[in-house]
Parts: structure tokens; sequence; C-alpha cells
């Protein structure tokens, strides 16, 4: 059985505009989504909207599908209701599930976004022949929404403590202006999934990009862990003593044992990611010495240290260095 029009199937002529394409779509979406719309035929009718929209909103497709017809995006699109075999499946790389249960609603989970080109619907061939209606509605819930991929871009800190951001979204639903909450600890590249309310508006995929900051660093392999890098001077190092370290809920008094060496790492239990609401990581500050410049230095500190050194056992020394 041929496949219908792309153009026929949204009521529209080739020279259609964008404006055109989005309101037909929006129209016919909200008139045929299995959602509102209960009658046998309404999946996949929306099934074919979906379809049609996808390829001709995207400039790429549509030049391809203008020149070669079904045949020119038939390895993008997918095959459509009507052509035969069981149509293409939507793949997830799902990263991170997690307990998400604190989220709401409008989270459902972290997890990595289809793949470029594949269809946003499961298997349509014969969908209610195979599952029946209630698996057919359930399926259209899931899998048929429109998906819009979008880059959040987020500071260091919101992404440890976590925070709200806005979304400008423009979909079949026009454009609007989204809330977003953004969990405590979420990491670079994860992916939230936000529901916009209308099943025919289609869901936003939102992968998270995450800014810099100038003291806190997180570590690889202990995602809830921080670093810092604590500078100290050459006195605190030998003497010991208390000194004030930022963390991300304010600043906080640290113990320097004396006899402390660059490199160390001093532990601050519960201050790492998340601390804001409890079962949050730990904040490790890595000491650095800094030595005073010579040429800060008067000529008796200078004999002064020089004498201190001479007495001390030199710190290459031993066979493994040659000495």
């Amino acid at each position: 059985m041929p496949r219908r029009d792309f153009y026929e199937i949204l009521g529209l002529g080739r020279t259609a505009s964008d404006t055109e394409l989005r309101s037909a779509y929006r129209k016919l979406a909200r008139q045929l989504h299995p959602d509102v719309n209960k009658s046998p035929d309404a999946q996949a009718k929306f099934t074919e909207v979906q379809e049609a929209y996808d390829v001709l909103s995207d400039p790429e497709k549509r030049r391809l599908y203008d020149r070669a017809g079904h045949a020119g995006v038939a390895s993008g699109a997918g095959r459509g209701p009507g052509g035969g075999g069981s149509g293409s499946s939507v793949h997830f790389e799902t990263s991170d599930l997690g307990d998400m249960g604190d989220l709401g609603s409008m989270f459902d989970a972290f997890f990595g976004g289809g793949r470029r080109g594949s269809s946003p619907f499961g298997s349509t061939g014969g969908a209610s022949a195979s599952h029946g209606a209630r698996g057919g509605r359930a399926r259209a819930r899931s899998a048929a929404r429109p998906k819009l991929r979008r880059e959040l871009h987020v500071s260091f800190m919101t992404a440890i403590l976590g925070g709200r951001e806005s979304v400008r979204v423009e979909n079949a639903g026009g454009e609007r202006t989204v809330e977003v909450r953004v969990p405590a600890g979420v990491e670079d590249g994860k992916t939230l999934r936000v529901r916009l309310g209308d099943p025919a508006e289609g869901e936003l995929l939102l992968t998270v990009r995450i800014g810099k900051h100038p003291l806190f660093r997180r570590i690889d392999d202990r995602p809830r862990d921080l670093e810092l890098t604590l500078p100290l001077t050459i006195a605190e190092a030998v003497f010991g003593g208390i000194v004030t370290v930022p963390t991300p809920t304010g600043p906080v008094q640290l113990n320097v044992p004396p006899g402390t060496g660059s490199g160390r790492k001093l532990r601050l239990r519960g201050r790492g990611v998340g601390a804001a609401q409890g079962e949050a990581g730990d904040l490790y500050a890595v000491v650095r010495l800094e030595p005073p410049k010579p040429e800060d230095l008067t000529d008796p500190e200078r004999d002064t240290l020089r004498a201190i050194s001479d007495r001390m056992k030199h710190p290459r020394s031993g066979p493994d260095w040659g000495a």
C-alpha cells in the first residue's frame, strides 16, 4: 500500500511556510492524540501526523523529501504507518536513573536522549492488534510525545546545591517559559526530561552543561566529593593553626596540623555536593605551600632561612636519590 504524501497528511501545499507547518501540526496533534481521541485509528493517524511534521519541520529532511519523496528520508525518518514491517523503535541510553521520587512529576528520570534521526515512536505496525487498545494508548502516552532538545547551562553552585532555571521554548503549544528544577548533584552531560503538560506539546529534553568555579572542582570518580586548593604560608604549614576555608554552604574553620606538607588533603565531612539537602559528599582541601618571593625578603630573613635549611635533613637525601 503506497504511503501518503506528508504535505497531504498535514493538509498543506508544498510551498507551506514554517508557521503554516507548525499551525497545521498543532491543530491535528490536538485532535488526534490518543489521550483525547478515543477512536480506534487515532494512534495511527497521530503517528502519521507526527512523522510528517518531524520531516517537514527539519530543513535538511524537507529538502531530501521534496527531491526524492519517502525514499529520500527513509534512513532518517523511519517507516511510517502502512509501510509494512514493524516500524522504527526509539532507542535510549540511560546513564543514571537513581531515586528521583523527590522531583515529582516534572522529572521522570535522568536519561540520554534518543539517537539523532530515530523515530520518536515505538513499533507502530499492528500496535492495536498485538497489544490491544489499552497498551497502544499507554505506549502513545510514553513514546509519542514530540521531543524538544535543548542545552541547559547552569552555574557550578546550582549543580552542586540544586535550584531552578527558566527555559524559553517554542513548540506546538506556542512560545512559553518553562521553569525547570535542577536536582542537587546533577552531573555535566546528564539529561533532564520535562513534560510540557498537553501531550501535543511534547517533552523537553535538557542536556545539562555546568560552568566552572574559581575554587571548587568535582572529583571524577567520586562525583559527590569536591576539592579546592588551600594555599598555606610556610609558618602555617610548620606550626599549624586554624584557617578559614570556603565551602558551598559558607565558610568554616579548619584545623591545620603542625608539619602539614604540600599536597596533603584535609577532609571536611559533609561539605561536598548536596550539602544543603543532607546525605552530602565531602570537601577536600588540598594543601599548597606558598613560599615568599626572594625579593620580598630582607637580607637577615634570607640568612635565617638558609641557616634553618642547612640544619634540616635534606628532603632528597637517601639511596633512592643517589645521596
